[in-house]
């Protein structure tokens, strides 16, 4: 265990090195804390005044030529947090906030004297990439409560993007709310003007109109110079969603709360094609289908989500990825019924062990894809408030060929304690039914799970969870081809702690998961495993704006061993002295590797076996990535060095051409070349070719097209998809995917249609 001592030694003597390097540098440049630190929220928030207008006097189209906009109370006093916190902004704006007995308006007007040729918008999709884009976010925390809020965010064209947030950690990113946004690009700037439905927002019912407070926040992002900019101010170590610093929105002459039901009803007709080898007759299938979602705001802080005969043709599909190692390869939910509220379950954000994972519903996980399960139907309930948050869900899946109908259900509380702290438990079900078709039998899936967060300062942030699983198959009534299983028993824990200021990152998280450990609606990366990740990093910045924005040298321990029998299995070092951002947001990285592996179990990365015992090698990364924002922009790395008793290189090159926000043109490549690895010292070379384009007429009418070639598997993949949101959250989908082995093999193609139709009472 040398290796362990001396890696704790360098990982400790780095992390004392990068804080006395960071208050010297502090210290000598003699910056006030104020300006420079993590200074705490104020005592006495600032207020933001809204003026009521009469109804119908405000026309959406991005102008704000209305008489009624110049008489709002202005707010301009926006504080610089990128690239210099607390420096003069360079790009001012100013914002104006009204309302009527509908809307919540919000006029803005983000100068830029370069006017058109300064903005950088790289596509019109919604919920587009953040980084990427001129932004302008209005953040509302209608019940005050200064720990959650809802964002909505635009671009100088228009796109929307809205999320939630839960304590400035857990976002829903694919929340998708029923706002309004009109834009308009001058010689001297852009305008942005908003119209948010009180019927979308979620607030307490009350008469006493001068007592009615919301949390209010903005930000904007000037991407060409990357300044971002907020109001009330915010440390640049936070993000701004961080509600604590909220201003207060007064003067509000909020109307009752609605009946506030969205029902969102759909139609869908699925013909497909499938070939299951060259010379096979070719099976066709015509599916119509019908169902829909219903949303319905029972109070001000619980909503009751129902779905039935649930469809997801529309979500983005999954990526290839070839396993290089010994983990549970993890894919990210894309369906926008499981992301919304997310950020109230535990562990949201681990990779490593989650109780609940909500890819276990209505997908059947293959080794490189997700095949959908259908729903017949499922229910969810989730309260929030400002001493606790409170959520339920039941789902039904429908048997398959494979697999035997499925029921989940889940019961989740969490309690807040504090002004940022909190504790919570979780209950999951699954029960697997009984089918004499398939020969299986029934099958009971219990987990239980503690979890807290504790902040007792703003800079340091604790979370635990520890979580069992009972497994109980049915007795078999096919005794004496299927003998019965005996229940089995584990546990799974995390421990995450960090310290995080504008200078300096010390962080370290530990995990593990028994043998048995079998959560049925949750995923773990690798059984029998404990994990400890501590990691430090120091955060340089200049003192006046240059051609560098930040430099964050540091070190970063992975740490595996047996949690049986604590033997040690697989150790890297990742010491990073170069983690550089340009200020144009350009990056470049490298990184050297130093891994120790002791494989006592079968492995074998892309078929090529891997003998057990003892294995040391070093690996470089080299990575760089231009200005995201640009009309050319790349990606390329490389990840090279020794791999057990051989080599592995690994190449990775992306390009994006977006010549106008209306044309995206994308291109990846992936090269995987072993040379003399493993047990049988075999050659290999893996390549994954990937192909996009993404054309739009307006925010509301895009094209999309995805093509992926892997051949490891010998799999293509493409998939078309085009939509029309011909009324706010109504669309129509045209969608193609087609799946097949090259050069023969089996293949499969369908073709859908779906209308889906939104309307808010």
């Amino acid at each position: 265990m040398k290796f362990v001592q001396t890696a704790t030694i360098l990982f400790c003597f780095t992390s004392v090195s990068l804080l006395l390097g960071q208050e010297s540098l502090r210290e000598e440049h003699g910056h006030s804390e104020a300006l420079r630190g993590n200074f705490p929220p104020p005592a006495i928030p600032p207020r933001v005044h809204a003026r009521e207008v009469l109804p119908r006097r405000i026309t959406l189209d991005g102008m704000l030529n209305e008489e009624e906009w110049a008489q709002a109370e202005v707010i301009q006093d926006f504080f610089q947090t990128e690239p210099v916190q607390g420096s003069p902004v360079r790009y001012p704006t100013s914002v104006r906030v009204l309302f009527d007995n509908e809307y919540l308006y919000v006029g803005v007007f983000c100068r830029d004297s370069t006017g058109r040729s300064g903005v950088r918008v790289q596509d019109l999709r919604r919920d587009f990439v953040y980084g990427e884009n001129d932004i302008f976010a209005i953040q509302l925390d209608p019940q005050n409560l200064k720990r959650y809020c809802v964002s909505f965010q635009t671009t100088p064209y228009g796109s929307q993007r809205d999320k939630q947030v839960f304590d400035d950690s857990f976002n829903d990113s694919d929340w998708d709310a029923l706002w309004y946004v009109r834009t308009t690009i001058t010689d001297s700037g852009w305008t942005a003007e908003f119209a948010i439905p009180f019927a979308t927002l979620r607030y307490h019912d009350t008469e006493q109109h001068d007592s009615t407070i919301w949390g209010i926040s903005f930000f904007r992002l000037a991407r060409r110079d990357y300044e971002q900019t907020s109001f009330p101010p915010v440390p640049q170590s936070y993000t701004p969603y961080r509600m604590v610093y909220a201003a207060q929105l007064c003067g509000l002459k909020l109307p009752k709360p609605s009946v506030n039901i969205r029902i969102q009803p759909y139609v869908l007709y699925d013909f497909s094609l499938q070939k299951v080898q060259a010379s096979a007759n070719i099976l066709t299938q015509h599916t119509p289908k019908f169902g829909g979602d219903l949303k319905w705001a029972i109070k001000t802080d619980a909503t009751l989500d129902i779905t039935l005969n649930t469809d997801f043709a529309q979500a983005d599909v999954d990526r290839a990825v070839n396993n290089l190692t010994r983990f549970n390869l993890f894919f990210p939910e894309r369906r926008q019924f499981f992301l919304e509220n997310s950020g109230i379950f535990p562990e949201v954000d681990n990779s490593f062990v989650r109780p609940f994972f909500s890819r276990t519903i209505g997908l059947e996980s293959t080794q490189f894809a997700a095949r959908p399960v259908a729903i017949d139907a499922g229910v969810r309930y989730v309260e929030r408030n400002s001493e606790r948050a409170l959520a339920g869900m039941l789902v039904q899946q429908r048997p398959t060929e494979q697999q035997s109908a499925v029921t989940f259900g889940l019961l989740r509380y969490l309690h807040n304690i504090g002004t940022q702290s909190s504790a919570g438990a979780m209950l999951t079900y699954r029960y697997d039914n009984r089918s004499d078709a398939l020969h299986t039998n029934g099958r009971h899936n219990v987990t239980f799970t503690l979890d807290a967060l504790w902040r007792p300062v703003d800079e340091l942030t604790v979370t635990a969870m520890l979580s069992g699983s009972w497994d109980n198959p049915l007795p078999s009534s096919h005794t004496t081809q299927h003998p019965t299983v005996l229940p089995s028993a584990g546990l799974a824990g995390n421990l995450y702690a960090a310290y995080n200021t504008n200078h300096l990152y010390i962080g370290t998280a530990h995990s593990f998961a028994t043998a048995r450990y079998l959560p049925g609606m949750g995923f773990v990366a690798q059984s029998n495993t404990v994990f400890h990740n501590p990691a430090a990093y120091a955060v340089l910045r200049p003192t006046e704006r240059t051609w560098w924005r930040r430099w964050d040298p540091g070190i970063e321990l992975e740490l595996y061993h047996n949690a049986n029998n604590g033997k040690f299995q697989q150790a890297s070092l990742d010491i990073f002295p170069l983690w550089f951002y340009f200020q144009d947001n350009a990056f470049v990285r490298y990184s050297i590797v130093p891994t120790w592996q002791n494989i006592d179990f079968d492995f074998a990365p892309v078929g090529i076996a891997i003998a057990q015992g003892e294995y040391f090698y070093i690996r470089h990364i080299i990575q760089y990535s231009s200005d995201a924002s640009a009309p050319l922009s790349c990606t390329v790395s490389a990840d090279f060095g020794e791999y057990f008793h051989g080599r592995l290189t690994t190449l990775y090159g992306s390009v994006r051409y977006a010549p106008i926000p209306h044309i995206a043109l994308t291109a990846e490549y992936e090269r995987n070349q072993f040379f003399e690895v493993g047990r049988h010292r075999e050659n290999l070379i893996t390549e994954i070719i990937t192909g996009g384009a993404r054309l739009a007429a307006s925010p509301q009418l895009q094209l999309s097209v995805f093509y992926q070639y892997n051949s490891f598997d010998r799999r293509a993949r493409w998939n078309v998809r085009g939509s029309w949101e011909f009324l706010p959250l109504s669309f129509l989908y045209l969608v193609f995917n087609e799946s097949m082995i090259q050069p023969e093999g089996a293949e499969s193609q369908a073709f859908i249609s779906k209308v889906v139709y939104t309307h808010q009472f």
